[in-house]
């Protein structure tokens, strides 16, 4: 069986990158007149080559600087490179820049291809070795095969071919070419129209397969599009898979519409995002840090865009040091986990460095806390499910799905992982509603928990003489977590642990209470008592507080905290009444009404021996609670006041 990877070429200007490949191939990659007349390479250009159980699709990137950014777009997707330096010229500016970039997108497998050796003696030759091991010393080409070509006359290509195979199975027992069954997705470098045809875009396939006929999505466009047609190095194709070259002919957009950096994938499988969450690491060359909100640029996939670095634990990050950060895009961006990125200066433009993806649908994390940085490390660790519980964590409120696992984690097999998190105490779940249901990490779930603590302990603050607190004003300052069952669900599982005391209409912080003054308690229980002793015929509140000499701006809240406390009952607004005296009516009403078929208001009024002023609202109170039921003008004991 034949294994698909893509072959990337990196070098200096001028060192024979498209000669060689022309001399292994026979295929010309550059394909601009443009390239032709100046003999440089522009744009990228592509081959393909086969060497025993492997079939390379070549990408010829251009190896000046001011193309370094169409060289990081052809370097999407490569599985392996070949290092070009030229025999008469030896190592240069863009051999070390492209060296660097290589090492920054994790590649591991590669050779070094010494060119233009008919053109210099054999004692040259080795000193320009020795300056090339000494570049790639500590890199992933330490140890590569180092050959000496000429694609003039021939020399070495046979040896070249065969440290490409070897590397090519070097590559392949990484685990790369092992995406074929993942879902598709193609980074596009290039875009054009064939009169006729319409629409085709150009790439290196990093993941999955897509056959003609098949639904895939331009993201971050968004376009649904249908594939009408496939090619692979000018072959027509039924398929396309992982590892190759592809020019896909496209049914529902117009090619203006698509660009350079833009994905194609199947629909859901990618998310735009503008805010990534990343391991940033800078280059040990640098000669300045990399300060806190910097502007660099992000090239990523087949991508350049302008972002802001925010560090996350630090305030500056120096060369060589590795930090988490989150980079702010000006545009939304598609990308996966661990997927690696390059970052360049703004002006002047310089690589700096780079990294992998550790959140590719990040929130914004605007102080990151000790939690937040260790489920950061958890995103880089090898066991799948803390990959996937600090997913679950990183989620927040805004829903999590295993579906959603190989683009967030990695993970392929993700069926059995939520219930092992389940098991793990680390997963809960909400219900939303009889069909939905919210899944959060414990950790977030108790976060939101201290934050309800939190706000309460400032409204006991604010309201020192209130036992209970409106839940009403609690709920409005968590509007955000968008619905009312979760801070329902969190208040109870609260109140569960004792942390808090919960009423239908108020919620307390346990231990927190009024914090009265030797004036005010004295107040307090001469407001009960006179409750106590005006039985039915109580003052209002504001009686009340006109009736009392001082102290009258207490009154209202220590009537609200009696209530609270369950030694006053609340009948209508600014109507309260003595619990004691409360339960003394109620039973002597409930004698009558069991003897009786229902009793008139007027008979009611008698019974108490009371006005309309106070026998109203208080058979509106009892109906209210539920004591009694209303048929017409009479009033019939409830079931549940006659079996109580």
């Amino acid at each position: 069986m034949t294994t698909d990877l893509i072959l990337g070429t990196a070098g200096h200007i001028d060192h024979g990158k498209t000669s060689l490949i022309r001399a292994l191939t026979g295929t010309d990659t550059d394909r601009l007149p443009e390239e032709k007349r100046r003999g440089i390479t522009i744009e990228l250009g592509f081959a393909e080559l086969t060497v025993g159980a492997y079939r390379l699709g070549i990408v010829d990137v251009p190896g000046h600087e001011r193309f370094v950014r169409n060289m990081l777009a052809g370097a999407t997707g490569m599985d392996l490179a070949m290092l070009v330096v030229a025999g008469d010229d030896s190592v240069k500016t863009q051999t070390r820049e492209h060296l660097d970039i290589l090492r920054l997108l994790d590649l591991h497998a590669g050779v070094i291809a010494l060119t233009k050796c008919d053109l210099v003696d054999a004692g040259w030759l080795e000193l320009v070795e020795e300056e090339i091991r000494e570049l790639v010393r500590g890199t992933f080409l330490a140890s590569a095969p180092l050959i000496r070509t000429s694609a003039a006359t021939g020399e070495g290509l046979d040896a070249l071919k065969g440290a490409l195979e070897r590397a090519a199975e070097q590559a392949a027992a990484s685990g790369r070419g092992s995406d074929r069954d993942a879902p598709f997705r193609m980074a596009i470098d290039r875009t054009f129209t064939i009169e006729g045809h319409g629409t085709v875009v150009t790439g290196s396939v990093s993941s999955g397969c897509a056959a003609v006929g098949s639904e895939l999505r331009i993201e971050p466009l968004g376009t649904l599009v249908r594939v009408r047609s496939l090619q692979n190095h000018d072959r027509s194709v039924a398929e396309i898979h992982r590892g190759q070259r592809a020019a896909i002919n496209l049914a529902g957009v117009h090619h203006d519409e698509i660009l350079r950096g833009q994905e194609l994938a199947s629909p859901g499988h990618l998310v735009p995002s503008r805010v990534l969450t990343v391991q940033l690491t800078l280059l040990k060359e640098l000669p300045w840090p990399l300060k806190h909100r910097s502007r660099v640029r992000l090239h990523v996939g087949t991508a350049e865009l302008m972002c802001s670095v925010l560090l996350l634990d630090r305030d500056r990050l120096q060369p060589g040091e590795s930090a988490p950060a989150q980079l702010l895009l000006q545009q939304p961006a598609v990308t996966v986990w661990n997927q690696p990125f390059v970052v360049r200066s703004e002006s002047p433009v310089l690589t700096l460095g780079g990294g992998r993806v550790l959140d590719p649908n990040a929130a914004r994390l605007r102080h990151a806390t000790e939690p937040d940085l260790e489920m950061l490390r958890e995103l880089t660790d090898q066991e799948p499910a803390r990959r996937a519980a600090a997913t679950l964590y990183f989620a927040g409120l805004r829903g999590w799905n295993v579906e959603d696992l190989p683009r967030t984690a990695g993970i392929r097999d993700f069926g059995p992982l939520a219930e092992v998190l389940r098991q793990q105490g680390v997963l809960r779940e909400i219900r939303l509603s009889p069909t939905r249901q919210l899944r959060v990490h414990e950790r977030v779930f108790q976060q939101v928990a201290d934050r309800i603590e939190a706000a309460l302990r400032r409204l006991h603050e604010q309201h020192p003489l209130r036992s209970t607190l409106d839940r009403w004003q609690l709920a409005n300052g968590f509007r955000y977590l968008g619905d009312d069952v979760v801070l329902e669900a969190v208040l109870r599982w609260m109140q569960q642990e004792q942390r808090i005391r919960l009423t239908d209409r108020g919620v307390a912080l346990v231990g927190q209470g009024p914090k009265l003054s030797q004036n005010e308690r004295k107040l307090l229980a001469e407001i009960v008592a006179r409750y106590r002793s005006a039985g039915l015929a109580a003052p209002t509140v504001k009686e009340l507080q006109q009736q009392t000499a001082r102290n009258q701006q207490a009154v209202p809240q220590l009537v609200a905290l009696a209530a609270a406390d369950g030694e006053l009952v609340q009948v209508a607004d600014q109507f309260f009444l003595h619990a004691d005296v409360d339960r003394e009516l109620q039973q002597r009403l409930r004698t009558h009404m069991q003897a009786t078929a229902g009793l008139t208001m007027s008979e009611i009024r008698e019974i108490l021996d009371t006005t309309r002023k106070y026998a109203v609202p208080y058979c509106e109170y009892l109906d209210q609670i539920g004591f009694t039921v209303r048929q017409g003008d009479l009033r019939l004991l409830s079931e549940q006041a006659a079996q109580a």
